[in-house]
């Protein structure tokens, strides 16, 4: 029951990884302990030339109209002479991609679209977020980290790039590099958001919920409108066993959410407390 419930939070949320796709890990404030039995894909060489870069189990997920404007682009991105023509169309083929959720097809074009390393990285990392597939989401974790990392050659004190290169990592079968890279970041910055809120999340994947409690705590601390980790924070309070602790949380985003599916999962606990 719990699991459905954060499950479609996530969801609704837009998490920047779904917890219950993460490896088993231990994420331990002072013993620093991680065990994973996830595995990870080869390298992923670089799309070179014109090539077609449709996921072909997305035919049968859209509207013939779509497919119709897709076809018609991909055909005229593969014939086309110009290169300046040829940037245009793989362009609006990922846009259209990203309009239809087909986030790894949409990343694809993107690469074959711009040189520019920062928009290629978050597309596929778009695209890593929201991969079900525990070999695709590597595939795509993977592609995320070495576009990221062209960017934090430029620039090494992009916390933000290194963070989403930090939770790539969590779910490879090193995702101990992910967790030091994260506290990395918390070192240089202690508010940073994105650092606190993932460390959290990890957390509670691995039922630690004392060391949940205090990343959300400090990061309310810091950011107090950030409602998903409020809702994390009663979720952690509700399993740590400070029943009201976690009712007053839960009472405050009752009344402050109008989002349907979180108000849901609120009842949902509320009707258990």
């Amino acid at each position: 029951m719990l699991k459905s419930r954060i499950i479609i939070l996530v969801v609704s949320l837009i998490l920047i990884v779904g917890l219950f796709l993460l490896p088993k890990i231990v994420v331990d404030n002072e013993n620093e302990q991680i065990t994973s039995e996830e595995g990870v894909g080869q390298d992923q060489p670089k799309t070179e030339g014109r090539a077609d870069n449709t996921d072909p189990a997305h035919a049968g997920e859209m509207s013939e109209e779509v497919l119709s404007k897709i076809n018609r682009l991909r055909n005229k991105y593969l014939s086309s002479e110009n290169e300046e023509k040829s940037v245009i169309f793989a362009d609006s083929l990922a846009l259209l991609f990203k309009e239809e959720s087909k986030l790894d097809s949409a990343a694809k074009y993107t690469e074959l679209a711009t040189d520019n390393a920062e928009a290629i990285g978050d597309a596929y990392y778009d695209a890593y977020t929201y991969a079900v597939d525990a070999e695709k989401a590597n595939e795509l974790g993977e592609k995320t980290r070495l576009f990221y990392e062209k960017v934090l050659a430029e620039d090494a004190g992009r916390l933000d790039v290194k963070t989403k290169i930090a939770m790539t990592y969590v779910s490879s079968d090193n995702p101990m590099a992910g967790i030091m890279m994260l506290r990395e970041v918390l070192e240089k910055d202690p508010k940073n958001e994105d650092a606190l809120f993932n460390l959290g999340i990890l957390s509670i994947q691995s039922g630690q919920y004392k060391n949940a409690i205090e990343r959300f705590n400090t990061l309310l601390e810091n950011h107090p409108d950030n409602d998903q980790a409020m809702f994390y924070l009663a979720l952690s309070y509700f399993n740590d066993g400070q029943k009201e602790k976690a009712r007053s949380l839960f009472e405050k985003i009752k009344n402050k959410s109008t989002d349907e599916q979180v108000l849901a999962a609120v009842e949902s606990y509320l009707n258990e407390l």
